[in-house]
């Protein structure tokens, strides 16, 4: 909040040093500094008295070269002297603007010669300084309201659009340029909308999926009944096809809830086991052998000898097994799916490699999302769901796995297995 508080500072003091520079600038050019008229008033008084005790003590002449100076001064002051004609003694007349003085035997009247500011300029003397400085307080407020505001209302709209189910909203762009805090907050809130978004897609594409692989099996045995209707001396035949029709979709829907259970963030943990997971890998292995031989395909593992974690057996054989039995299926025919195992510190790293077309590019991301096979993948059985089984297991592990194009052209899976971690709360069932 660093960037945001020294903004927030900046403005502030920079108002209040344009409130003074205001304030400086008005009393210079209209004279309101602090007491000036009271001062200006003074200074009056002065000189009248002072041109009174001249004429009394120096005479005329004096109180006439005194006044052209005064006259001078910077406000000008104005002081005029006339003869009183009065038959005896000089009246004491002694007002706010004039002296009575007798000097070598003539009475002399000294009037002080003020213009009041009037009224209105007056009161816009004693007021100004007040009124400036509310008015640079109102100027600071609105932009330091408009600066806040602004960004929270772009982001208040977002948070409605989601509430709404737009998850196409995004407001980084409306934040002008910002690289504060709340311009952090808004790509934030963009990347959570893209998420959001992301998953909607998902979501729609897997129920559109699970339809479509659920369709194909209950067509089938729709047929295979209409066929039993038609012809019941088939019964033995269409109910082995019936079989495994059913077979079939409860594979796929235990695959389903599988990967499902594994997508699921709100349970405590899994249930952990501490096993050798090379071992795990050597019975795959070689059940992935036997079952290539008819097409002549060799499945070898080299690499490390024992790796004993602390795992969900049952999760980490499933993740091996698809990745391994999804290379032999895609492999071609007499040829070798290799298997590589190598200990890095706590950390198993695993890689399976087979000799297949392989995928595109573009689909190396793809073949890990739920019905998925690539786009240039050979077709064959299976549902699309092993390899985004295989990937969430080993997250849910703490691990990571990823593809990439075998310089033989296949595709070669690198699975990450650490020895223990803390991504999993182990229940309380561990054994």
């Amino acid at each position: 909040m660093r960037r945001l508080f020294w903004k927030f500072f900046t403005i502030i003091w920079l108002t209040m040093a344009a409130s003074i520079a205001v304030l400086f600038a008005a009393s210079a050019l209209f004279h309101l500094l602090p007491m000036s008229r009271e001062i200006e008033r003074g200074q009056q008084l002065f000189a009248l008295d002072m041109a009174s005790r001249l004429l009394a003590h120096n005479g005329k002449g004096a109180v006439m070269a005194f006044g052209l100076e005064a006259a001078k001064a910077d406000p000008p002051i104005n002081l005029t002297i006339s003869e009183v004609p009065s038959p005896g003694d000089c009246p004491a007349e002694t007002t706010e603007n004039v002296r009575s003085v007798e000097s070598g035997g003539t009475c002399y009247r000294v009037v002080l010669h003020s213009q009041g500011p009037g009224l209105v300029l007056e009161t816009w003397t004693r007021i100004a300084p007040w009124l400036s400085a509310l008015l640079a307080a109102a100027v600071a407020a609105y932009w330091l309201a408009r600066y806040l505001i602004r960004p929270v209302g772009h982001l208040r709209s977002g948070l409605a659009a989601l509430a709404s189910g737009r998850f196409d909203i995004r407001i980084g762009d409306r934040m002008d340029g910002r690289k504060d805090e709340v311009a952090a907050l808004a790509h934030d809130f963009d990347a959570s909308a893209a998420r959001l978004e992301e998953l909607q897609r998902s979501q729609q594409r897997l129920f559109h999926d699970v339809s479509h692989e659920l369709r194909s099996p209950l067509s089938r045995l729709q047929a295979a009944i209409g066929v039993l209707q038609q012809n019941p001396a088939k019964l033995d035949v269409m109910m082995e096809r019936m079989i495994r029709e059913v077979e079939r979709i409860d594979g796929l829907v235990g695959e389903i809830l599988t990967l499902a259970r594994l997508t699921d963030r709100s349970q405590e943990g899994l249930e952990l086991q501490t096993l050798d997971v090379i071992d795990l890998l050597n019975d795959i292995v070689s059940d992935a052998a036997f079952e290539a031989q008819a097409r002549g395909i060799r499945v070898l593992h080299e690499g490390a000898e024992t790796f004993v974690a602390e795992v969900n057996g049952e999760l980490i054989y499933r993740a091996l097994e698809n990745v391994i039995r999804n290379a032999v299926k895609y492999t071609s025919d007499c040829s070798q799916v290799s298997v590589r195992s190598q200990l890095e510190d706590n950390t198993l790293h695993i890689l399976v490699t087979d000799q297949g077309p392989g995928v595109a590019p573009s689909d190396l991301d793809k073949i890990f999302q739920p019905f998925s096979r690539g786009e240039d993948a050979v077709a064959r059985s299976g549902y699309g769901l092993g390899l985004a089984i295989t990937k969430q297991a080993v997250m849910r592990h703490g691990g990571r796995v990823a593809a990439s194009i075998a310089e033989t052209g296949g595709l070669t899976v690198a699975l990450v297995i650490s020895r223990s971690n803390n991504r999993i709360h182990p229940s309380n069932g561990r054994s």
